[in-house]
Order: C-alpha cells, then structure tokens, then sequence
C-alpha cells in the first residue's frame, strides 16, 4: 500500500491516514533533481537506511527539506519500503536587469538586492522578490516620489534558471505647495519660514529644487524651529506634530506643523558645580550666560564648549562640561548649572599623518606644536592644524584626538591630508 504525502509551496502538510503503519526503510529516491545535489537531500533528512519510519517523521522530514530553500514543491511517499522523495526547485537566477531608474543608481538597487538574498546565481525566493519591490518603493517615497512604482518579471531560460526584469517607473518628486506653522504666536509665518531648507514652490525652485519633499530635510528643519525657539527664551517648546499630506495627484504635498511656544524664561542663577580644574575667575570669564539674560540654549551649549576647550588647554583632553537648566514655572525663571567633570590629565601617545602620499612626515612634524609624550593641549593641537595649512600645498587638513583602548590618559592625535594638486605649488617638500 502507498502513503502519498503532497506539500505545497507554503509548507501546509495534507495528514497521512490515520491507519498508517511504519516500515523499515531499506532505500531512498530522490527525483527531479537539477542542480541540487542528492547528497544535499540525503544530508538534510532526518532520517536514515535502516530507520524505522512512523508517519509524522515523513512530515518532519518534508518540513525540513523545505526549510533548505531549495524547493518550490515537495512530494513524500514509499512503494514497499522505499522511500521516494520528488522534488521541484526553485529557479535559479541567470541574469539580473534594472531599467527606468535614474534617481538611484543601479549600482545601489543592485546590492540592496543582495541583501535580500537576490544575486546572479542565487535561488530565487517570490516572497523575497515582492517584499523587495515594496522596499525599492519605500526608498523612492523617502525621496518624495509618491508615484514611483517598481515592477518585477520572471523569464523562464533553459535549465530552471530565470533572467529577472526590474522596471521602474520613478515619476516625479513632489512639490511642497503650502506650509503652514499652527500655535505661532511670538514670530509671524514669514519669520519661521525663513529657517526652513523647505520652500514652498517658487519661481527660482527649478534651480533650487528647495521645493522638493524629503523626510530627512523636514527632521533638520523641525531642529532648527526647535533651536529658534530655546535660543530665545521658549524652555517649553514643543512640536506637537508634523503631518506630511499628499495631493490625490500624488505631486503636491502640505506640510502642518502643530507646536506649543510656551512662555519666555529669564536666567536666574548661573552656578558652577563639580571639579572644574582652573580658577573660578577664569571660568567665570568663558561664561556667555548672565543672570537677567533671556535664557538661550546657544549659549549654553556654546560656554559649555568654551569651558572644556579652556580644560583641554591645561591637558584634560577628554572634559566634560554640561549646562543643565533647573527651570521655574511659576516664575518663569531658569537656574543654569554648568556639571564639570574633567577626567584624567592627558599626554600624548602618538602623533600620526594621513592620507599623505607626497610630502615627507619630518616636513609636517616640524611644524607640529604639539609632541608626543607632552601634555596634550586643544590649544597646540589647533596650532598645528592652523601651521600646517599654511604651509599652502596642503588642501584639507582636519585633526581628530582620539582613545585608545587599554591605555589610560594616552590619546592618539590623527591629522587628516590631503594635497594639493600637482600644479598648484610644493615649494619646500
């Protein structure tokens, strides 16, 4: 008597009768092999020659061979005592070709197909292929191409191998037509628009293409509203919202952005807490922050940046300085707290060159103020950096200080080259 167990593509298992009995298995074989091996098959089952084999382990063993991803269709069956697996596989891919897109390279398409496990010579996944479709949309959408779509084909070659087809249609991007700011009431529509990368559709946009819709250029510009709003006085601010709606055309796009202002806070008390290092009188000369001012995170964060440059002078490289405002609601009123932490004394490990390929190192260390083994001090690194870029053949020059793991209080000191061009001078090197 023959058991005949059919799966289809979805894994779903048919039962096998109830009145099924087990068998010796004495063989195995494997039908409508091409390219897959046997002994890929025979490796992947669970069982062997000579098992005795229940029901329920042929259906575990159809759910294994289709977790190899190898086959589209499995059927499991046995005459007498053997076993007899036919199989169809997936196609493999023979040949990838993109067509109609011009905003994303192919390059780019091609390795995100990579990624999905799409390649020329892979086993080709359906589920895979439309979940990638989706995505190649999702990116043109980020891109404000609302009306872009991506279709792919199959053509069936010779040996169950496909060539796939990729056409896409990118459409347009879609124009910003309106902006509107809700809960303004310190600064008119105009003024806020002004801080915006997003315009709205102008006569100049063709060239600008500031009317084109991006979710990144929205975020920096919900920062900058933000920033606008703490750098004068507006500790509560908050964006509610920010709905992006699209035209039924698919090419228009409003933007509303809900905010809540708050009201304006004036500088209470300035006080200095932890171990700042230098004399009193000296920090209290970087401060950019008074009381009676109108508070603002700008300056905030930029006397925070002058304190740990000051502490990265006298050696600590890796200060800590965080001005934390305490507000007062009641009286509108904000207490600012510079937290000093500045770590250990630095010196420096070691002083490296970068992307330099024409100029001999002995010419760049000997315009260096800062060495190694010494103290590090922000001040002489930027004073090397400065030094080093008038020296007029090189055309970018930036400085990164940086840790180094297992080392305590030993930093690295990394400046980054580049020259000039050839006929642009090299006296001297």
């Amino acid at each position: 008597m023959k058991y005949l167990l059919k799966a289809i593509f979805l894994g779903l298992v048919l039962p096998l009768s109830a009145l099924a009995q087990s068998f010796v298995l004495s063989d195995i074989r494997v039908d409508g092999l091409q390219r897959v091996s046997a002994g890929t098959v025979f490796s992947a089952l669970p069982i062997r020659v000579g098992d005795e084999v229940e029901p329920g382990e042929i259906q575990d063993a159809t759910r294994v061979l289709f977790r190899t991803g190898f086959f589209e269709d499995i059927q499991i069956g046995h005459e007498n005592s053997v076993l007899v697996i036919t199989v169809r596989e997936r196609p493999a891919i023979s040949k990838i070709d993109i067509s109609g897109n011009k905003a994303i390279a192919t390059e780019d398409l091609l390795k995100a197909m990579k990624e999905y496990g799409l390649a020329e010579g892979q086993i080709l996944k359906r589920s895979t292929l439309r979940g990638l479709t989706q995505e190649f949309e999702r990116q043109y959408v980020a891109q404000g191409r609302y009306g872009a779509s991506v279709k792919a084909e199959l053509k069936e070659l010779p040996r169950n191998q496909v060539e796939l087809r990729v056409a896409v249609d990118e459409g347009v991007v879609a124009a910003i037509k309106h902006i509107n700011v809700v809960g303004n009431r310190a600064f008119s529509d105009k003024e806020l628009e002004e801080i915006f990368e997003l315009k709205t559709t102008g006569w100049l946009s063709w060239l600008r293409s500031d009317d084109k819709y991006s979710s990144e250029k929205l975020t920096g510009d919900l920062e900058r509203l933000k920033s606008y709003y703490l750098d004068r006085g507006y500790l509560d601010f908050q964006i509610d919202s920010a709905q992006v709606s699209l035209g039924p055309d698919k090419k228009s796009v409003f933007i509303t952005i809900n905010v809540v202002e708050g009201g304006v806070y004036t500088v209470s008390e300035v006080e200095i807490a932890g171990n700042p290092i230098v004399a009193e009188e000296e920090i209290n000369r970087l401060l950019l922050v008074r009381e009676g001012q109108r508070f603002s995170q700008a300056r905030v964060t930029t006397t925070s940046d002058y304190i740990a440059k000051r502490l990265g002078n006298k050696g600590y490289a890796f200060a800590e300085v965080n001005g934390v405002p305490e507000a007062n609601e009641e009286e509108s009123t904000v207490k600012i707290t510079f937290f000093i932490d500045p770590g250990k004394r630095t010196y420096v490990r070691r002083i490296s060159f970068r992307g330099n390929t024409r100029t001999a190192d002995e010419v760049l260390r000997r315009e260096l103020r800062q060495m190694e083994s010494a103290l590090a001090s922000s001040a002489r690194i930027e004073q090397s950096k400065v030094r080093l870029e008038r020296l007029g053949y090189l055309k970018v020059v930036k400085v990164e200080t940086t840790k180094v793991s297992g080392t305590s209080g030993r930093p690295d000191v990394d400046y980054m080259v580049e020259g000039q061009p050839s006929d642009s001078g090299g006296a001297g090197r």
